[in-house]
């Protein structure tokens, strides 16, 4: 699973669930599936891996296994809300339990939780990477530290997805150690405009170019991007759908 950041609930508000009905059915699909949930406590590293064992609307409680680790049970409770993120038939679901509370259920003890009043539902095609032009690549401004000289260095966009983007080092200028965060940068779709968004580093692999010359591909996630600045890459995703069917069709 990817990692999970508080950010991300904010900023995928499209694919917003506040359907109280539809919510407890996902809840108890989840279940039902056995399907693992990760739970993180805000800004601790560690994450618990725990399972939805009953769901209760009327009141508004559903029940998780507890931790194994006694200690990190106890910081859950101290933190009262949590991250959680898990899939559902290969689509991703995000949201945030509150009001977290020991009970025993069924002889054994656990944690109860209220069913959030909303929750983030993923299409496995909002992370599908869309390929960007090779022969007129789209531009990422990256902010250079002082000491490689400041300003802002120009990278080619590999691809895109609403998750983030990968774009090529070629010369090797980026630290692309996982987590660096590279602020104020600025990523100049055609036809759509500029995008302004912080990116994550989240992989890292060196390619062999067919020159025979090395680049370096760096998959970043985007961080603190606004609504607008998003339904700019959904835009730009778009554009890039209709062009490759178009191209398919025969059509350009």
């Amino acid at each position: 699973m990817q990692a999970i950041h508080d950010a991300e609930l904010e900023n995928w508000h499209d694919y917003e669930v506040q359907s109280r009905k539809e919510i407890v059915a996902l809840l108890r699909q989840i279940g039902e599936k056995k399907q693992l949930i990760r739970m993180k406590i805000k800004g601790e590293a560690d994450v618990c891996v725990t399972s939805v064992l009953e769901v209760d609307p009327e009141s508004g409680l559903f029940i998780l296994d507890r931790s194994i680790n006694r200690e990190q049970n106890e910081r859950i409770l101290r933190a009262g809300q949590v991250m959680c993120e898990t899939y559902l038939d290969k689509i991703r679901i995000l949201f945030r339990a509150g009001g977290l509370q020991e009970l025993e259920f069924q002889g054994t003890a656990a944690l109860a939780a209220n069913i959030p009043d909303s929750l983030i539902r993923l299409q496995r095609r909002e992370f599908y990477r869309m390929p960007t032009p090779v022969t007129n690549p789209v531009p990422v401004l990256v902010p250079m530290p002082i000491d490689l000289g400041g300003g802002s260095a120009n990278f080619p966009l590999a691809d895109i997805s609403c998750g983030g983007i990968a774009l090529l080092d070629n010369k090797l200028m980026l630290n692309s150690t996982i987590g660096q965060t590279f602020t104020g940068c600025r990523i100049e779709l055609p036809e759509i405009g500029t995008v302004n968004t912080s990116l994550q580093v989240r992989n890292a692999l060196d390619v062999t170019m067919l020159n025979n010359k090395t680049s370096r591909r760096i998959g970043c996630m985007f961080v603190d991007i606004s609504r607008a600045n998003m339904a700019g890459v959904q835009r730009y995703i778009t554009k890039l759908e209709r062009e490759r069917n178009a191209r398919l069709a025969g059509l350009i």
